[in-house]
């Protein structure tokens, strides 16, 4: 028999309480889509592509040769850097000379912020 040590215990809630939310195996992500996803997390599970992509995103389009500053990186950590978000479709590039300019993906956004839950 165990002892009560004066610790108070919620009840666990359950679907039929009308608190707790649908059973996690209605969740609409399926196994194919959760490993696509989890590949752009991934990708942005890194401070200095989240930065990256938020350069990127307050500017419209931006040129590699700029990232260098902001960032605090060199241009060869900079091409790995947007390699990765780009093999993960969120930026796409234009080769313009010797130089690569960036831009969001907005469609590839949108995706992850609605698998996410977000609108």
């Amino acid at each position: 028999m165990a002892v009560d040590r004066g610790v108070r215990r919620l009840p666990l809630l359950t679907a039929d309480d009308g608190l707790c939310g649908p059973p996690l195996t209605d969740v609409p992500l399926s196994e194919t889509d959760a490993a696509a996803l989890a590949a752009v997390l991934a990708a942005l599970a890194d401070p200095v592509r989240l930065r990256l992509i938020s350069l990127v995103a307050s500017r419209g389009e931006v040129c590699s040769c700029h990232l260098e500053e902001p960032l605090g990186k060199s241009q060869p950590t900079i091409s790995h850097h947007t390699r990765v978000l780009a093999e993960a479709g969120l930026i796409e590039g234009d080769k313009r000379g010797k130089w690569t300019w960036w831009r969001i993906v907005p469609s590839r956004l949108a995706a992850v912020r609605q698998a996410l839950g977000g609108t």
